[in-house]
């Protein structure tokens, strides 16, 4: 039982896709031990579709950094104030800081009045918290474990608990609708491919991808030799790589997604049998929807930002080599090779693929 409890608990975490999933399981302890507490969530501006439908959630406030950065000095300051305002007026008791961040820890002690802030501090960045745990990065455990132990500050036992990401039942009709026209029916072996991903790295996005080219070579043997139906999904900004792709099969029975939003791409994911992709938000897509998957870590610690919780459904594939993985402490050394991905053949890739088939 909770040792003092909250009517109003407010939880931050203004990051990517795979960061606001890695949030969910926190959200379901809360809402377990507080079941009659009102639970808000701040957000970035491409995430809040996530928690739209969770039943663990009351209130969702959107912070838009890109927004605030470009109003300048004033107009900036009148955006945070009214964001601020929004929430001080709720006047939550608890509040839990996910973002590493002095700059939301400096609003949160004086201008949203939470008595009592609990997060991380990594180099002194939660010093305006009223209680940490002192980090040293992301390392020796998942990230979800490490959201959790949070809770213990509270005097609580956390259960591990899934990725969480409800959808409404019009949203998967419309992507089954979607798939007929396309003439994918239920009976039909379905692997959606993401041959891109890994949003949140920016320009260096593509140091967390596998080759095009054997994104290619994969999926004309999918369709040559599993006679499965393969979608190449991702979102706008991914419409280059995923029509790369494209081109460089020499199968055209593939269809092309990179119009879904969020919640459109998690029910393809929900309807596919398999989910083939890179270290990324759309990874922990697929897992929150319960669907099996492959998928390509290159310079990142899978154990900590891979499949949660990991398991025979989720098949992840490295490349061993002396100086693998080089982000460490949420900072990336470039190596300039690639080869932890570039290693990876598209042979290993399809033995996989067949071996998690056959357990499901």
């Amino acid at each position: 039982m909770p040792l003092k409890k909250y009517s109003k608990i407010l939880v931050i975490n203004p990051y990517g896709i795979g960061d606001v999933l890695f949030t969910t399981p926190l959200l379901s302890n809360l809402r377990e031990f507080y079941p009659q507490s009102k639970i808000g969530v701040v957000l970035g501006s491409r995430t809040r579709q996530i928690l739209e439908f969770n039943g663990d959630v009351d209130n969702i406030y959107m912070f838009d950094k890109g927004l605030f950065d470009k109003l300048g000095f004033f107009k900036g300051w009148k955006y945070l104030m009214k964001f601020c305002r929004a929430i001080r007026e709720e006047k939550y008791e608890l509040l839990i800081d996910l973002s590493n961040s002095s700059q939301y820890g400096f609003v949160e002690k004086f201008f949203l009045n939470v008595p009592r802030r609990i997060g991380f501090n990594y180099k002194g960045r939660g010093r305006y918290l009223t209680q940490t745990i002192k980090l040293k990065g992301f390392s020796d455990k998942h990230v979800v474990d490490y959201y959790l132990s949070l809770l213990e500050l509270l005097g609580l036992a956390p259960v591990k608990k899934s990725l969480k990401f409800p959808l409404k039942q019009d949203v998967i009709d419309k992507v089954s609708k979607y798939l007929l026209s396309k003439r994918i029916e239920e009976k039909n072996l379905l692997i959606t491919v993401v041959p891109a991903g890994g949003l949140s790295w920016s320009e260096k996005a593509a140091y967390k991808q596998w080759p095009q080219e054997k994104y290619a070579q994969l999926a004309d043997k999918l369709i040559s030799e599993l006679k499965a139906k393969v979608v190449i999904a991702g979102s706008e900004l991914d419409q280059d790589i995923c029509r790369n792709v494209i081109n460089l099969m020499k199968s055209k029975e593939v269809e092309i997604v990179c119009n879904f939003n969020i919640l459109e791409f998690a029910a393809l994911c929900g309807r596919s049998n398999l989910v083939v992709c890179n270290d990324g938000g759309p990874l922990h897509v697929a897992v929150s929807e319960n669907t099996p998957t492959i998928s390509f870590f290159g310079p990142v610690d899978e154990k900590v930002y891979g499949p949660y919780p990991a398991g025979d459904n989720h098949i992840v594939i490295t490349k061993e080599i002396k100086c693998r993985p080089c982000y460490q402490k949420f900072r990336f050394t470039e190596c300039g090779t690639k080869d932890c991905l570039n290693l990876i053949t598209v042979d290993e890739a399809f033995s996989s693929i067949k071996k998690i088939l056959h357990r499901n």
